[in-house]
């Protein structure tokens, strides 16, 4: 539970910019099998996978809302650490940044796959890096 509460702390973040998202021609079951094998053949471990689409579609009703916004939708947690010793080297305060996320979403317009956007400076190697990842999945 910690972990979905943080993974949605991360996204709610008002310091961070926009996602860098792109359209995937496939289905949803498609494009989070090709976000892990992208995120695994690199080495990285994913630490966790949270399923917010589940989460926000089972507790609508008891917030009062009956609007769908995903039909699924789930972001892959992780870290590099050759990357984010880097970026925290250059910055120690980078650490808010971590870890990072790829989310694969599902709506009645399609499936897509992005990231957030990270600031200039030196994490713009962590937004490269995510944005190699997403490149590499939305091949698939």
């Amino acid at each position: 539970m910690k972990r979905l509460l943080l993974a949605l702390c991360l996204l709610a973040s008002p310091a961070l910019a926009e996602p860098a998202m792109v359209k995937f021609d496939g289905s949803f079951d498609d494009a989070t099998f090709a976000v892990e094998s992208a995120i695994v053949d690199r080495g990285l471990v994913i630490d966790y996978v949270s399923h917010v689409g589940e989460m926000l579609n089972r507790t609508g009703a008891d917030v009062g809302s009956g609007k769908t916004i995903f039909e699924n939708a789930d972001i892959f947690l992780f870290c590099s650490a050759v990357i984010s010793r880097q970026v925290m080297e250059a910055d120690p305060m980078n650490i808010e940044h971590c870890p990072y996320g790829i989310f694969v979403t599902e709506t009645a317009d399609g499936v897509m796959i992005g990231h957030r956007q990270y600031p200039d400076g030196s994490m713009q190697k962590v937004d490269a890096l995510l944005r190699e990842i997403v490149a590499e999945a939305s091949e698939n």
